[in-house]
């Protein structure tokens, strides 16, 4: 879509972004409302300046950016915080880093929700339920050895399909510790 925006690209953006931009700055703001204004407003400003959007350019950092220092200006502004708070939250909220361990926990979710049924299944109560191999076997009906084979299945899946993500999660995780 080039040119300026028109209503259709706007729905577009709004149906895209709307939910994942609430997420963000519920994270900054905690309170709901103060979250669906910011984000309300970051789109009426876009709207507003329609004229001068670049459609070929990504506007998902601009989006972001906006909330971002929004909802700074919001904690400002309501004082909820003492002064010397707000400058390290500012410094510490790197907000490229923010979009990206969400696209991450979005992508490894598809990846998850893309396993064959039986493995997808295995591999959330190992994982995320914490069942031991056992504890799974018995649960299903199905010997120990199937739910280490279905395991290593999904394992091999999941590297194979999230290689290109393995850095970027480590870089995340060694920046999360500092």
């Amino acid at each position: 879509m080039g040119g300026t925006m028109d209503s259709s690209a706007f729905e577009e953006l709004f149906r895209t972004y709307f939910t994942p931009l609430m997420a963000f700055a519920r994270k900054i703001l905690v309170d709901e409302d103060d979250a669906r204004e910011v984000v309300q407003k970051v789109f009426i400003s876009l709207w507003e300046k329609r004229e001068r959007v670049d459609l070929t350019s990504s506007l998902k950092p601009y989006l972001f950016t906006s909330v971002h220092n929004r909802s700074l200006n919001v904690i400002r502004d309501r004082k909820k915080f003492s002064e010397e708070e707000i400058p390290d939250m500012a410094g510490d909220w790197d907000v490229s880093a923010q979009i990206e361990t969400m696209e991450l926990e979005q992508k490894i979710r598809e990846v998850i929700d893309s396993l064959p049924e039986k493995c997808r299944q295995i591999f959330e109560l190992n994982r995320f339920d914490g069942l031991k191999y056992s504890e799974i076997a018995s649960q299903l009906d199905i010997s120990v050895k199937t739910v280490e084979n279905q395991m290593s299945k999904a394992l091999k899946i999941l590297r194979e399909k999230l290689a290109k993500y393995m850095m970027l999660l480590l870089w995340l995780v060694l920046n999360t510790l500092n």
